[in-house]
């Protein structure tokens, strides 16, 4: 059986983002892939929190996919976390209704791989500064992958965003398709690098 993936992509300015219009533009055509664009279904940010959980419940893996802003999430995925995820359903001493799913964030940045590390600009590492997103999967019962994450994204020219999107389209093929054990990522900071050794 397939897996079915719910990709929850938040970016407030789609448009003006050729990286992400390139990932997107790569998403498989299955009926096994549900693409959820958070801003255009809730422009107001009035997010209905029983028709995302109905969603949830109907896919085995979850995708956070959205740019780094500010060592974080656009503020629209962060009201559909503290809505949607509600204390006596997916948390809680009642709360497994996501128990067993697993979480993926795909982000987007700007800076290069570099900055992000102790003595580069930024400090942290990516897998550091995810940390409360991977807590709050924890929390709800939810296993959390390493992160697929496309560096440098504002230096990056055609073929760069053409690499990183086909990429991204057989990650969602894999993901999809090809049964795996989570523990086989433990010691890889990127989906990216244990992707890489799936494909040899």
């Amino acid at each position: 059986m397939p897996n079915k993936i719910l990709i929850l992509f938040a970016h407030p300015l789609f448009e003006k983002s050729n990286a992400n219009s390139a990932l997107v533009s790569h998403i498989p055509d299955s009926p096994n892939i549900t693409f959820h664009d958070l801003y255009q279904e809730y422009p107001e940010f009035d997010i209905d929190m029983k028709r995302e959980q109905e969603l949830l419940m109907l896919h085995d893996i979850i995708i956070w996919h959205h740019p780094m802003y500010w060592y974080s999430c656009p503020p629209l995925l962060k009201q559909w976390i503290d809505i949607v995820l509600e204390h006596g359903w997916a948390y809680g001493k009642e709360g497994f209704a996501l128990k067993g799913k697993l979480l993926l964030q795909a982000i987007t940045t700007g800076g290069r791989k570099e900055n992000y590390s102790p003595t580069g600009r930024d400090f942290f590492t990516i897998p550091q500064l995810l940390e409360p997103f991977c807590q709050t999967a924890k929390v709800c019962n939810m296993t959390y992958l390493p992160p697929f994450v496309i560096h440098g994204t504002h230096s990056m020219n055609e073929d760069g965003y053409q690499k990183y999107a086909k990429l991204y389209g057989q990650v969602l093929e894999y993901l999809e398709n090809k049964p795996f054990d989570p523990k086989e990522l433990t010691g890889f900071h990127y989906f990216n690098d244990w992707f890489k050794t799936q494909l040899g």
